[in-house]
């Protein structure tokens, strides 16, 4: 990277890439480009580079590792993928942003970070719960001592996803586990920051033997506790979660993942979640703005990590995962 703007190949022109496109036309001009589109029909990464003004599409993931104006990639393809491509962009010499999950199991994100560590680059998996304000007012709250000692995180993450198909079949790394279970498991790791002493898991699973909900107990020296619970069984309800002190409380009161309110001990907090040019696929997307910008602070500090999701926060959250899957009797081919 040899300016203050950093250029952006895009791994994918899917939904997801879409919305973290869009989210990026809301930040200051001359600060992001995005340079290049990779899909796997060359007709897809042009129609998707056309509404995101890239200058060049690609038919193959390996044609943009080879791209010189490429800084770093943002990797939003399937996550059954995301270690192969996360391994070809590292070793092609490009920084990596990779969407959550970035691998399906420890052995997996191991792999990633240690390749990433070697070839002295930037990786990320984009969490990006963990870059919207909101969140970082909640760690500045609970680091101010005001809650106390934290004894106790809730996080409830239910939508009606079971008819995706990605979600229901074990060959796309489907189960719920990883895709939104996730969210309420990086919650936990957030607050407590180390591992849980103990894992507890009771679920549900589909036809295929991949999850389709659960319930998560995660408990931590000191007898402090984590609840953790995740469905695409059920109707839409409130995703709400919320941390408890010995002293106070905070109060996620709705999608917990992307927030625009919470409830602290000094007031009630909100964030903008701003629209970007183009129409999102998902609830407030215009909040993946934050995870990018601060991939680009962190480059041109010339950091490898983020601190808002540091390597061992990835690790800590798929140790976690793998056990549940496990406990669940979740197996995939490559575990």
């Amino acid at each position: 990277m040899t300016t203050k703007c950093l250029r952006w190949g895009i791994c994918g022109a899917g939904k997801i890439s879409n919305d973290f496109c869009s989210a990026m036309t809301t930040l200051p001009d001359g600060e992001h480009e995005i340079v290049a589109v990779a899909a796997r029909k060359q007709e897809s990464a042009k129609d998707f580079g056309d509404k995101f003004g890239a200058k060049i599409a690609y038919g193959s993931y390996e044609a943009l590792s080879k791209d010189p104006n490429v800084d770093i990639v943002y990797i939003g393809t399937i996550h059954i993928n995301h270690m192969e491509l996360s391994m070809m962009m590292l070793n092609a010499g490009k920084h990596v942003l990779c969407e959550k999950p970035m691998a399906l199991n420890l052995r997996q994100v191991n792999s990633v970070l240690q390749l990433a560590k070697q070839k002295n680059l930037f990786f990320m998996e984009a969490t990006w719960s963990r870059f919207f304000p909101i969140y970082e007012k909640i760690k500045a709250e609970i680091a101010s001592g005001s809650l106390g000692d934290v004894e106790l995180v809730t996080a409830k993450f239910a939508i009606p996803i079971k008819d995706v198909p990605r979600i229901k079949e074990k060959a796309l790394g489907g189960g719920c586990m990883l895709d939104i279970g996730i969210y309420t498991v990086q919650l936990a790791c957030m607050v407590f920051d180390e591992m849980p002493e103990k894992i507890v898991a009771e679920g549900v699973l589909n036809e295929q033997g991949v999850d389709e909900g659960a319930c998560i107990i995660l408990k931590y020296k000191g007898g402090r506790m984590a609840n953790l619970a995740y469905s695409s069984r059920t109707c839409v309800i409130q995703c709400a979660a919320s941390i408890h002190g010995t002293k106070a409380n905070i109060e996620i009161p709705d999608r917990f993942w992307c927030p625009e309110k919470a409830i602290l001990p000094t007031g009630v907090i909100t964030n903008e979640v701003p629209e970007g040019r183009h129409a999102y696929n998902f609830s407030n997307s215009g909040g993946m703005r934050y995870e990018a910008d601060h991939a680009r602070r962190a480059i041109l500090e010339g950091k490898l990590e983020c601190a808002g999701m540091p390597h061992r926060h990835s690790e800590m959250v798929m140790t976690i995962s793998d056990e549940v899957r496990k406990q669940l009797g979740v197996v995939y081919d490559v575990d």
